[in-house]
């Protein structure tokens, strides 16, 4: 039985519909968490909630551009006005974008990415912050290794500057933030199995250009030879949303599986 250590605990999961965003939401309601489910993804997001709902938790559904301040701010005052307070945000949304050399990226391929995965994470950081002053509370956001380790994806200049940027707004926001007892952590997964390929636009024959060979070692990941899953990642949301890690903030979070490690 899953101890209920985030009871009456209210949680916004971004990009909750799929891969992470959405085994964190499970794993968090599980533990008693009432949860806000905010996607694009509606149809698939009702799936989240009625799966949770099944469990015996608490969900709610909102359709919400997470790039649109007015619409995230307008999600976020409705949680609170549904359950009361905001206690942990999970500022996961994001894409992959158009992976490509820099001279045929264009302008439009820049600005999706960007403000897809860093614009996003500062309005949700931004506007959930008056609600969690008064009483504290943990934000995560997903960065990733192709941000700060991993600079081998050739074409995802746009993606790893965007997880990049996230890295050093999670850090500012944690020391910010610290006086009003807000944590502010930074995970960064490697080879994870989730559906963002469904976002990710190579364009195969520039990449061409750019690529150099590298061999690796068989297999991407030392510790498993395998991506690692959604609910590993959910294992680490939990930990970071709990009093368990109440003095960790301002901190970079690897689970990759030594990944990076290798490149």
């Amino acid at each position: 039985m899953t101890k209920h250590t985030l009871e009456n605990k209210v949680a916004i999961v971004t990009g909750a519909a799929s891969g992470i965003g959405k085994a964190a939401a499970l794993r968090l309601a599980k533990s008693g968490a009432k949860l806000a489910l905010i996607d694009l993804k509606e149809e698939n997001a009702a799936t989240v909630k009625k799966e949770i709902e099944n469990d015996g938790g608490e969900a709610i559904v909102l359709d919400t551009d997470v790039s649109n301040p007015q619409e995230v701010e307008a999600s976020i005052q409705e949680v609170v006005e549904r359950w009361g307070s905001l206690d942990f945000v999970f500022a996961n949304a994001g894409i992959n974008g158009r992976v490509a050399p820099i001279e045929d990226l264009t302008a439009d391929d820049w600005d999706q990415t960007l403000t897809t995965n860093l614009k996003s994470t500062f309005l949700t950081v931004k506007f959930a912050i008056p609600h969690m002053k008064n009483h504290g509370g943990s934000i995560v956001i997903t960065s990733s290794i192709n941000g700060n380790r991993t600079f081998s994806g050739f074409g995802m200049s746009a993606y790893s500057s965007s997880k990049a940027g996230q890295m050093a707004f999670g850090k500012m926001a944690a020391l910010e933030l610290a006086e009003y007892q807000i944590r502010v952590n930074i995970i960064c997964p490697g080879a994870i199995k989730t559906n963002i390929g469904e976002n990710t636009f190579s364009d195969q024959n520039n990449l061409n250009k750019v690529e150099i060979p590298i061999e690796y070692p068989e297999g991407n990941q030392p510790l498993e030879h395998g991506a690692g899953s959604p609910e590993q990642v959910a294992d680490l949301i939990h930990f970071l949303a709990s009093d368990e890690s109440s003095h960790i903030t301002g901190t970079e979070l690897y689970i990759d599986g030594a990944e990076s490690l290798l490149r």
